[in-house]
């Protein structure tokens, strides 16, 4: 009856909530591996939300129903597989080898195997596994195009670019924040779904895509 239904919806809550804590302190250990994305994470998984917030709003796209979970962990958990990328590799300096371009590109297939076990998390190991996908098909591992591509793979890929721009690596210093919106803007249609950035963009103007200056 009821109370065994509240009691079944009880425990999937504490469990979701347990998942989505084991989702962050993942993150962390990944965080910690490559002191170059402190925080990278949890800034991706703030500005993926920011933007699906806008574009419900903006009202183009059709969600899934639990998208809002998906896109959080697998946002989160978008880098956990490099935790097998070698730390020198990670931490280089100059210009990566085209061997050493090659071990990172495997990231997002290492970090789907870690997590295909999870039956419920089906949904977030693909959105894993195609985070590195472009709209154009010229991306990484399946050359994926447009709406082949996982939804919430399309919206980390926007935030994580973004990320990834403003923050310092070690190959570059970070760029300006009007900077990396122009390339955002360049990137529509190739790198990135445009019904993405048109959301992106809505948060950037609303002050939702806040970058830190501390980083």
């Amino acid at each position: 009856g009821t109370n065994a239904h509240r009691a079944y919806a009880d425990f999937y809550e504490k469990e979701k909530k347990l998942f989505i804590s084991t989702a962050i302190a993942f993150a962390a250990a990944i965080d910690a591996k490559d002191r170059y994305t402190h925080g990278h994470a949890e800034r991706v998984t703030y500005y993926c939300m920011a933007v699906y917030e806008e574009m419900q709003l903006l009202g183009r796209v059709e969600f899934p129903p639990d998208f809002h979970e998906t896109l959080q962990i697998a946002a989160l958990l978008h880098d956990v597989g490099k935790i097998g990328t070698p730390d020198h590799i990670l931490n280089k300096k100059g210009a990566l080898t085209k061997e050493e371009y090659e071990e990172i590109k495997r990231h997002p297939i290492t970090g789907a195997s870690i997590l295909y076990p999870i039956q419920e998390l089906k949904e977030v190991t693909e959105a894993i596994r195609h985070h590195q996908e472009r709209y154009d098909g010229t991306g990484y591992p399946g050359e994926l195009k447009g709406d082949q591509i996982p939804l919430a793979a399309r919206i980390i890929m926007v935030a994580d670019t973004f990320d990834a721009m403003v923050s310092d690596r070690p190959y570059r210093p970070r760029v300006m924040e009007e900077v990396a919106i122009q390339e955002i803007k360049r990137g529509i249609g190739a790198q990135f779904d445009p019904k993405v950035v048109e959301g992106f963009l809505a948060a950037y103007e609303k002050g939702k895509i806040v970058t830190s200056t501390d980083q």
